[in-house]
């Protein structure tokens, strides 16, 4: 059965600082991208971060860049994917999704949830201001 689990979500001050774990299970990750999402009550879920297969690219969403580091540790056949949000605001509170996928070998943007064939079921972040 294959798992993406999400941890390290809270509540936290504004200006304060959380790191999202993702753990994997079921199947080999290790050649898979992996991104993280999030979605605020009411509005579509949206891109925040991804880092390929090989973990030397990353990219993010304007939102976010300069404050959230993405990273991976590819450990023997278990992948666990982190997030690093720093400087956290008020508009940063949502659920939080990790997932998988191989957009690297495809056709399918990083940005859009349908290059990720595999997802967690979320961590929800609050921020108060």
């Amino acid at each position: 059965q294959v798992q993406l689990v999400e941890s390290g979500g809270g509540l936290v001050q504004a200006g304060g600082s959380l790191r999202l774990s993702c753990a994997t299970s079921g199947r080999t990750f290790g050649d898979s991208d992996m991104g993280w999402f999030r979605q605020a009550p009411g509005k579509e879920r949206e891109f925040v971060a991804t880092i390929k297969w090989s973990g030397d690219v990353t990219y993010y969403a304007d939102s976010v860049k300069g404050r959230f580091t993405i990273s991976r540790d590819n450990a023997k056949n278990t992948v666990t994917v982190y997030l690093q949000m720093n400087n956290l605001k008020s508009e940063d509170t949502a659920v939080y999704y990790c997932a998988a996928g191989k957009y690297s070998r495809s056709s399918l943007f990083y940005t859009r949830p349908n290059a990720y064939d595999y997802w967690g079921q979320g961590t929800q972040v609050t921020v108060s201001s």
